[in-house]
């Protein structure tokens, strides 16, 4: 696979185009599901080594709890990944196992569960986790073993981890362009609602400074413990903040989304006047909390499911084949399906499942994914194609806006004033996780 050297890395290049996906009709995929495990322990990078016919790999999602809705699906597509690898002779000449764990969107049971995944069952790699809380919950585990973690999800950004890899958009491949053709496109005044925890805080902290940058207001702020429904309180609170109408830009995550959107539609807060931004809310939640609740309103990622690649046509077919016609595709789920892919890769340019050597090879990756080409940049994010859409009737997303390619990852933001003018460089010891740059 095609990638940049180390060193000379374009930290700004175009994004060149990898090899093409391979998508084959699906066979049976090799999946532990059981809690069984090995029982010695010692160096993360020694236990990493594969041993007999397969290659371990953990899955860590919350299957059950109010993250379900949203993770379920995540896992979905990884093991969709890894039957299409299996089929296509594996990894290194090994099939690869996959060891399911639900994390119960509890984020004590996920650091619990990654320790198990590391210290028992002997993975070489995690691929896992949808809120920051549940990611911020296993960081230390990870970084204390000096393992490794695939994280699928869009996020706060201002973290940078030597063992974390992210295929998820930071804030300036999602929020920050979707607050920018908000402006533009819908009004300066934002209500900001979201769930109480890590990321949901953050982004409001980035959206803030970012309309005080660019003309625009804050009128009002609130918070949900993640799993509340009793949004009535802010829908109250968005009528008082704006009478006239208004934006409100939505960092909900999980079951909340049902509540908030019903009876915003009960309310008589349509999207004509008030328009809602989302960034957890794609076509699973749209149809799991039905089409008729959110036409109209929208939402920002980096995939839709109308994503017009033949990687993406290739993508869907398989995914429907799979799991059932009725079934829809969504920007988590396609980051966390690359996400194998760059996994895989990256073992095979090393040629072992060695945790440094995997680390170092999967810098400059290059991928054709469902939504467009990518990269792993040496920050260990992707660049990544932006892209606005509006909720249709039958659950899917109109794309009413997309950058001209992908852009260029900054987990470190430039609107805060701790983080402008940071970056992240895993090529270069003396750089690391965050560093000044000199032209900042």
């Amino acid at each position: 696979m095609a990638k940049f050297g180390r060193r000379k890395f374009l930290y700004y290049g175009t994004t060149a185009l990898g090899t093409s996906l391979l998508l084959k009709a699906c066979g049976g995929a090799a999946t532990d599901t059981t809690d069984s495990a090995a029982e010695t322990e010692g160096d993360s990078t020694e236990i990493a080594a594969a041993s007999g016919d397969t290659i371990k790999v953990g899955l860590l999602h919350s299957l059950s709890g109010t993250m379900a809705i949203s993770e379920t699906t995540v896992k979905e597509a990884e093991e969709l990944a890894i039957e299409q690898i299996n089929n296509e002779g594996g990894v290194l000449g090994k099939q690869i196992e996959a060891v399911v764990e639900d994390g119960q969107s509890d984020w004590d049971v996920f650091k619990e569960k990654a320790e198990k995944l590391i210290d028992q069952d002997e993975v070489v790699t995690v691929f896992g986790c949808w809120t920051s809380a549940s990611r911020k919950a296993v960081l230390d585990t990870f970084e204390a073993k000096n393992h490794m973690l695939w994280y699928p999800v869009q996020y706060e950004g201002q973290e940078c981890s030597k063992n974390i890899f992210y295929t998820g958009a930071a804030p300036n491949q999602q929020i920050e362009p979707a607050v920018d053709w908000l402006l533009e496109n819908k009004g300066t005044q934002f209500f900001l609602v979201g769930s109480d925890y890590v990321f949901p805080r953050t982004a409001n902290t980035i959206i803030k400074e970012q309309l005080k940058a660019n003309g625009g207001e804050t009128v009002g702020e609130d918070y949900l413990p993640l799993g509340n429904t009793e949004v009535t309180p802010i829908i109250t609170k968005i009528r008082q903040a704006l009478p006239d109408g208004g934006v409100i830009f939505n960092t909900l995550n999980g079951d909340s989304n049902v509540a908030f959107f019903k009876q915003m539609k009960g309310a008589g807060l349509t999207p004509d006047k008030y328009p809602v931004m989302s960034v957890s809310v794609a076509e699973e939640e749209v149809r799991q909390i039905g089409p008729e609740f959110l036409v109209g309103h929208y939402a920002a990622w980096n995939y839709f499911q109308t994503v017009e690649t033949p990687e993406n046509e290739a993508f869907v077919a398989a995914f429907k084949e799979k799991y059932g016609e009725d079934r829809v595709t969504n920007d988590p789920m396609e980051a966390a399906y690359i996400m194998v892919y760059l996994w895989k890769q990256a073992v095979e340019e090393a040629g072992t499942t060695d945790l440094e050597e995997v680390r170092a090879a999967a810098i400059g990756q290059q991928f054709d994914a469902p939504e467009g080409p990518v990269q792993m940049y040496p920050n260990h994010h992707i660049s990544k194609t932006v892209r606005v859409g509006q909720v249709r009737e039958d659950g899917l997303f109109d794309i009413v806006w997309s950058t001209d390619g992908p852009v260029e990852p900054q987990p470190w933001n430039q609107y805060v004033a701790e983080t402008k003018g940071y970056a992240c460089d895993w090529t270069d010891p003396e750089k690391g996780g965050k560093y000044q740059m000199e032209d900042a």
